[in-house]
């Protein structure tokens, strides 16, 4: 990527320079790429059971699955699910927390103003969105884009876990609060959750959390803190 466009999309960011700074700079010491979460007190999902609700299905059959689903109350209200969208063989899978109104009429996760906001923070680590798989935790739309509840959460977590399996990221970033502590099963915030390397489902993928795109356009002082994120997560990639 050549410096000008580089700018361009830190500058989307609110960002000048690719420079690394330092714990006098920013006010925050690096973490280090060793740590890893604890184990949160209540029990990880998906177990083993879940996960295998959908073992064998291809992307095709995984798709439709997702597209007939009925397991929940949210597949009376959506207009269409969003199943996920990106390259399935990307080192990166990006989830957040679920569809919203937007989402909800085209059928593809983050569009709009946070979905170009997600793309320029893409494009400032090197990677476009297309390099990429971009999915949610839930697959439909919870009305009035309410949080989603554990029970939506753990009926549709299942087809993640196939969507890990068929895809087999290096890394998981978890964009904004709701989708942290559902993947992760906890209740911290995620100030606390931030500069770790967190482990996610049975196949322990490495999972870094950072802020919503949609929160950062409400916080743009928040911008730093997620580059600082991002730059983080792509050492921890870079080291799988």
């Amino acid at each position: 990527m050549n410096s000008e466009l580089r700018q361009e999309y830190l500058a989307a960011l609110g960002l000048q320079s690719w420079t690394r700074r330092g714990a006098g700079a920013s006010g925050l010491a690096p973490a280090p790429l060793s740590a890893v979460s604890a184990a949160p007190a209540r029990p990880a999902f998906p177990s083993e059971a879940s996960a295998a609700r959908e073992e064998g299905a291809d992307w095709a059959e995984l798709r439709a699955r997702v597209a007939a689903c009925t397991r929940c109350a949210l597949s009376a209200t959506r207009t269409q699910t969003v199943f996920g969208v990106g390259n399935p063989h990307a080192d990166w899978l990006i989830v957040g927390e679920a569809p919203g109104a937007e989402e909800d009429r085209k059928g593809e996760p983050f569009v709009g103003r946070a979905g170009l906001l997600l793309n320029s923070m893409l494009h400032a680590i090197g990677l476009a969105r297309e390099q990429v798989y971009i999915a949610n935790v839930l697959k439909c739309r919870p009305p009035g884009n309410r949080d989603p509840n554990p029970t939506e959460a753990a009926e549709c977590l299942p087809y993640l876990e196939r969507q890990i399996a068929l895809l087999q990221p290096k890394i998981m970033l978890a964009v904004g609060r709701i989708a942290a502590q559902n993947l992760l099963r906890t209740d911290k915030t995620l100030g606390a959750l931030r500069q770790q390397v967190h482990r996610f489902g049975l196949s322990k993928v490495p999972l870094v959390v950072t802020y919503h795109p949609a929160y950062l356009l409400r916080t743009p002082t928040e911008k730093r803190k997620a580059w600082e994120d991002l730059k983080f997560a792509r050492e921890v990639c870079s080291r799988v």
